[in-house]
């Protein structure tokens, strides 16, 4: 955790929620404006209170010393060791490295993990991959290391049965990855590698880093901010005549909260023979159904399906009725042997997490369409992005029965200058991630684009935007915070 209690936030804690395991939690507090300015420009009064972060931004400490020990034991003067799960992780990392670079790289056998050797210089560059593709080693994993432990992992297919179960999917269509983003990645690399001329198409403003893969690997993406008008007619008719290696969205998008005319894309991605992958990790497959339209659905577990920060997981779910099943199965049984590449103690406390899913969503989209109806009527409030009010009948041709609109919001302020104000004066959790079963807050646009605000702001995503990520407690009591906060700046 990012211990940065200079100003009042709420935790699990003081709700009387479950606790997670802090040494593995993957929420961060960053309670004040100047706090969230500070981590990105990494000011020393920030930087040396922080502990750990969100694992594919900030090393774990527990990762951190067996880096260093690896580094120890295996480097030579100049050199770091960035440790990754298996060995074609780390030879992907390689040549990612040496792509860009003039340096030749070696990987050496650690600990049952798999350690790149790289020069000081050129660290950034693998720990780049490591955030972009999130083919990261677990925490869990590297307490393990560090103890001389060994994993006690479940029989594979029980939590692949368990996770396959939630969206009402077929086990053997489901495969289970280190994180959501190593779940894209694996989608990504067959995509890329069977269309090696071909960009991808990108439609809505989606998650930072699901578009950095496609910017940064393959032949890189055209992205189409606003899926409406002329603009889409275009797409769709490039999409008909087979001009993209696949088209990549997200249901709803992230933190826009639209959601696109899914069947007419889809029916344009299968006259022009392309693969739709879509991410259903906002509104989760409690709520949503995507099967009738996608050929791939990838899930970040991390996130609603855990709701407790404390364990990293990502899906990929095959569509049987794809016409590129067969294709994309062969290639996900060689990648994903058995289906599952978690780390055994992160499979079993993504089991027991799980348990509370579908009672959890249920909480959560009441409160959360509560909480939104109150910031849609609230005078202080610009504009509300909820799938309720953005882009609603697009979104509810996906709903399933008994299904809502999920517990994610964002929101900005009419008097913008005093969006730091009111954050700073929001009694309620603040960190960068979404799903958990307590609220957590921030700020979205300041932490994931801080250095690309302008083209944020470009693309409609403004740099006061609040993002809320409503969690299970009684929706009064979220509104009473949001209203203490709101009257502080009226």
């Amino acid at each position: 955790m990012r211990d940065l209690q200079t100003a009042p936030a709420w935790t699990a804690e003081d709700l009387g929620l479950p606790l997670p395991d802090t040494r593995h939690a993957c929420s961060v507090c960053l309670p004040t404006w100047d706090s969230i300015v500070g981590y990105e420009e990494g000011r020393d009064k920030v930087m040396r209170k922080l502990r750990s972060g969100y694992p594919r931004f900030c090393i774990h400490p527990a990762v951190e010393r067996v880096f260093a020990e690896a580094t120890t034991a295996l480097a030579s003067p100049g050199q770091k060791a960035v440790l990754f799960p298996r060995k074609e992780a780390a030879q992907r990392a390689q040549r990612y490295v040496e792509k860009r670079t003039s340096e030749a790289t070696s990987i050496v056998s650690y600990e049952g993990m798999h350690a790149l050797l790289v020069s000081e210089e050129n660290l950034k560059l693998a720990m780049e991959y490591w955030r972009f593709t999130g083919e990261i080693i677990s925490s869990r994993q590297a307490v393990n290391v560090l103890e001389g432990k060994d994993a006690q992992p479940d029989e594979p297919q029980v939590i692949r049965h368990q996770m396959a179960r939630l969206g009402g999917y077929q086990a053997e269509d489901v495969y289970l990855y280190e994180n959501g983003m190593a779940a894209i990645y694996a989608v990504y690399r067959t995509i890329s590698a069977s269309q090696p001329s071909k960009k991808t198409l990108q439609i809505e403003f989606p998650y930072v880093d699901v578009l950095k893969v496609q910017q940064h690997f393959g032949q890189g993406v055209v992205f189409l901010n606003e899926a409406v008008g002329e603009s889409l007619d275009e797409a769709l008719q490039r999409m008909t005549l087979g001009e993209f290696a696949a088209v990549f969205c997200e249901m709803p998008s992230n933190p826009l909260l639209r959601t696109v005319d899914l069947a007419k894309i889809s029916a344009a991605c299968r006259e022009g023979g392309i693969p739709l992958i879509v991410d259903d990790t906002v509104a989760s497959a409690y709520n949503i159904d995507v099967t009738s339209y996608a050929d791939v659905i990838t899930t970040s577990l991390t996130k609603w399906v855990s709701g407790k920060g404390d364990v990293m997981a990502g899906q990929v779910t095959l569509v049987p009725e794809s016409p590129f099943y067969s294709e994309l199965r062969e290639f996900f049984e060689i990648d994903c042997p058995s289906g599952v590449r978690l780390y055994g103690d992160d499979a079993s406390v993504l089991s027991f997490n799980a348990e509370g899913f579908s009672e959890r969503m249920a909480k959560v989209n009441t409160a959360g369409e509560l909480v939104a109806d109150f910031l849609q009527e609230h005078a202080a409030i610009d504009s509300v992005m909820f799938p309720k009010f953005t882009t609603a009948a697009e979104y509810e041709k996906l709903m399933r029965e008994g299904g809502g609109f999920g517990g994610l919001i964002s929101f900005t302020l009419k008097q913008a200058k005093k969006t730091a104000k009111f954050y700073d004066a929001l009694q309620l959790t603040k960190g960068p991630s979404l799903g958990t079963d307590f609220t957590l807050v921030c700020p979205f646009t300041m932490l994931a684009h801080y250095d690309e605000l302008d083209w944020a702001e470009g693309c409609g995503v403004s740099r006061n935007l609040i993002r809320i990520s409503v969690g299970c407690e009684d929706a009064n009591w979220i509104i009473e915070k949001l209203e203490q906060a709101l009257d502080a700046v009226s």
